[in-house]
């Protein structure tokens, strides 16, 4: 059964974007990941492409581990509740946000949800690079919904020459402040981007699944680059000085995650930590009997300087004795900690 929180990605992006072409490459890529879909019309996924195992009401179970419902924005919280249960075993549940509501609107909801099983995954916003210009004058709150935005992937990249492409990637990143950006053709981004992608039992990590196979014109193309950094030290680290690079996290990193030791700050408990663009939380859990305590953090983003980031980490260590963390140092780390019957908010 899913123990942990499940991601909940808001995929967001005019009419042409290429949404909808990004979400399968994701079904179709899944493997061993279990991916839930809320969209407002079965017929906006390709499921012609996959096996349907059955139907029910609104809901329709995939072949392939992945299960869509039909849904309206009112009803969003209700199949979150239905798509959360432990019984279905989801790793990861997408929002469709296209003809449902506003993007932001999709975010408010995700976080206001009182729904202990659901963690908010990032809003991921797709732009047709080959119509940026045209689409933000058509629908002037493009920029409204890029500014809110955790991850802008620039698709359709492959229509425009070089220096077109430069102008467009710098218009958006001028309007998404807040956003790590990726281009890319086809919605070509590699599932690990949005969540950690499941290998099923019996299969070995990097050899050829079933659905490569089944696709694999789709994957002979190259996904759209990302960076990964992975950390660990058996050395605590401080907490006024993570929360320091926490609130200032570098253009491009868009999810950490893993666990932190805050040493003789809390003794008695590690620290999961989830950041996706600027949420933030953490959760405190005990320490395991007989495991080594350690920090161990994996940063993921796009264009990311690891040398930096690995430098401004260490930073955060405790340098000895004398740098022992007071109780009040943990007020900002604890302000990250969900209470209950209490909503979510974004950093």
């Amino acid at each position: 059964m899913t123990t942990q929180p499940i991601p909940v990605v808001v995929l967001a992006g005019f009419l042409g974007a290429g949404k909808t072409t990004l979400l399968n490459h994701l079904l179709r890529g899944a493997r061993g990941t279990r991916i839930g879909v809320m969209v407002n019309d079965f017929g906006d996924i390709g499921i012609d492409a996959m096996t349907v195992a059955g139907q029910v009401g609104s809901t329709v179970s995939l072949g392939n581990g992945c299960l869509c419902c039909a849904v309206d924005a009112s009803e969003l919280d209700t199949y979150l509740e239905v798509l959360t249960r432990p019984e279905l075993r989801l790793d990861v549940i997408v929002i469709e946000a296209s003809g449902l509501a506003e993007p932001q609107e999709l975010v408010r909801m995700v976080l206001a949800s009182d729904n202990a099983r659901a963690v908010y995954g990032g809003l991921v916003e797709v732009v047709d690079a080959a119509e940026f210009a045209a689409t933000r004058a058509r629908h002037p709150e493009t920029d409204r919904h890029l500014a809110v935005a955790d991850l802008v992937v620039v698709n359709k990249s492959d229509r425009l020459a070089p220096a077109e492409l430069a102008a467009v990637r710098e218009t958006v990143t001028g309007l998404a402040t807040r956003a790590a950006i990726v281009e890319t053709a086809h919605g070509r981004i590699d599932p690990e981007l949005l969540f950690d992608r499941v290998v099923p039992d019996g299969e070995i990590a990097g050899q050829m699944s079933i659905e490569d196979i089944l696709y694999g014109d789709e994957h002979a193309h190259p996904h759209a680059a990302y960076d990964t950094v992975s950390l660990g030290t058996a050395v605590p680290l401080h907490p006024r000085r993570l929360m320091t690079f926490l609130d200032s996290r570098p253009e491009g990193l868009y999810r950490i995650k893993g666990f932190v030791d805050f040493g003789a700050a809390d003794p008695e408990h590690r620290y999961t930590v989830h950041a996706v663009g600027r949420f933030l939380r953490f959760h405190p859990e005990p320490w395991p009997a007989g495991e080594e305590r350690l920090t161990q953090l994996v940063l993921i983003g796009s264009g990311v300087d690891a040398a930096a980031l690995r430098a401004d980490l260490a930073a955060c260590e405790q340098t000895g004795p004398d740098d022992t963390p007071d109780e009040q140092s943990m007020w900002g780390v604890l302000r990250y900690v969900p209470q209950p019957d209490e909503a979510e908010a974004p950093a």
